[in-house]
């Protein structure tokens, strides 16, 4: 990675700004699920022996520019305090007299919690003067959201206009593992495509073409290609107007020598609900009424695990039906065991796919699974990711 790291600043004493991913589920202001936080200790932890005034920011759900109380830091702050052993004072507001006197009052080794970022409509517009507010209380700034470095904010990349600026731990992670596939994979390397829609991984598709050997669709994104091949979907979810794009990429496999392997039987339902009448049906046999939720039908699901047990490499992004109701997860859960019983590195592009693994329990099985759904999809497309390109390089 050609970019500064934690390792290439003395951190002792200095106001050092951090945007942390504490973008966490939440139900009735109790936090569900604390892996993005855990995450980031190994930074933070960091920084606080290095005798850093360590200063965490991060965005939390939707607020769409507004103070949203339900959104607020506060059980992200107890929930930190707990798990480093210290207190974390915490902030109303992320800029503001509030926020300096917080950071003047703070000793070397201290942690301090902004308020959420989004609360300000000029974090997602990058605005320079609300970035420079931001920098204003740091002598330094490091990234450690991966989550959020595909997007262009005011704390992810509008404050490195004003501090020295590295990444951290989880991002130089992050960075090393996918991009060690990406630019020198063993083969046979496989990637495995669901989730709904073609047109949000076309670009991805593209990119993969031209490196994998194996290419495996499920889900939404399978309907589409299978509507293509001329099948009948019936109430499937089909992009209509991606039915020549999804030809294209099937010649273009073809092309390249790389073998996109759609479903050959899938699970439908007589409805789009958890206990909706289902059966295991060929994909040429699908009623008008019915629709495919779930592509890990009996014989798909043996073809993908016979060229998932001879990868060397393997990357997952998307789950191949609608995991969340258990009747339609099978084919999701199918792929996650097939991983976990691989002798292939195996990396998992965040979001839906992580979650699958994480609710199998099969977490500790994969080689890397990554914070970022977004961030990862956009580096699997070959993609510059905004937060990582404002970061300083290495000389």
């Amino acid at each position: 990675m050609r970019k500064k790291t934690l390792k290439d600043i003395d951190f002792k004493g200095k106001k050092t700004l951090v945007r942390v991913d504490f973008n966490v589920p939440l139900e009735d202001g109790r936090i569900t699920d604390d892996t993005r936080i855990r995450a980031a200790l190994p930074t933070i932890q960091f920084l606080v022996r290095e005798g850093a005034r360590v200063i965490l920011m991060s965005h939390l759900g939707r607020p769409k520019g507004k103070v949203v109380d339900e959104l607020r830091m506060d059980p992200v702050a107890e929930r930190l305090a707990d798990l480093l052993g210290q207190e974390v004072s915490k902030v109303d507001d992320c800029i503001g007299e509030e926020v300096k006197k917080a950071v003047a009052q703070m000793k070397d080794g201290d942690v301090l919690l902004l308020e959420n970022t989004r609360f300000h409509p000029e974090e997602k517009a990058n605005d320079p003067e609300f970035a420079r507010e931001l920098a204003s209380i740091a002598d330094v700034f490091v990234s450690d959201a991966f989550g959020a470095a595909h997007r262009a904010h005011a704390s992810t990349v509008g404050v490195t206009e004003y501090l020295p600026s590295v990444a951290g731990f989880l991002l130089q992670r992050e960075l090393e593992a996918l991009g060690e596939v990406m630019e020198n994979p063993e083969h046979p390397f496989v990637a495995i495509l669901g989730g709904a829609k073609v047109s949000d991984k076309i670009g991805v598709i593209r990119n993969l073409l031209d490196k994998v050997d194996y290419l495996l669709v499920g889900g939404g994104i399978a309907n589409t290609f299978l509507a293509a091949q001329g099948y009948e979907m019936g109430e499937s979810l089909v992009e209509e107007d991606k039915l020549d794009l999804a030809r294209d990429l099937l010649k273009e496999a073809e092309e390249k020598g790389v073998e996109l392997v759609v479903p050959t039987d899938v699970v439908i339902a007589d409805e789009f609900k958890p206990d909706a009448n289902y059966k295991v049906v060929p994909v040429d046999q699908i009623p008008a009424d019915w629709q495919s939720l779930d592509s890990g039908g009996t014989e798909t699901l043996k073809k993908y695990t016979e060229i998932i047990k001879k990868a060397k490499t393997v990357i997952w992004n998307g789950p191949i039906g609608v995991f969340e109701m258990d009747a339609f997860a099978k084919g999701t859960n199918a792929i996650a065991r097939a991983l976990a019983e691989s002798d292939a590195k195996t990396i998992i592009g965040g979001g839906d796919s992580a979650a699958a693994i994480k609710k199998a329990g099969l977490e500790d099985k994969m080689t890397h699974i990554s914070t970022g759904g977004g961030a990862s999809l956009m580096f699997f497309e070959g993609k510059p990711l905004p937060g990582v390109e404002a970061l300083d390089d290495l000389e």
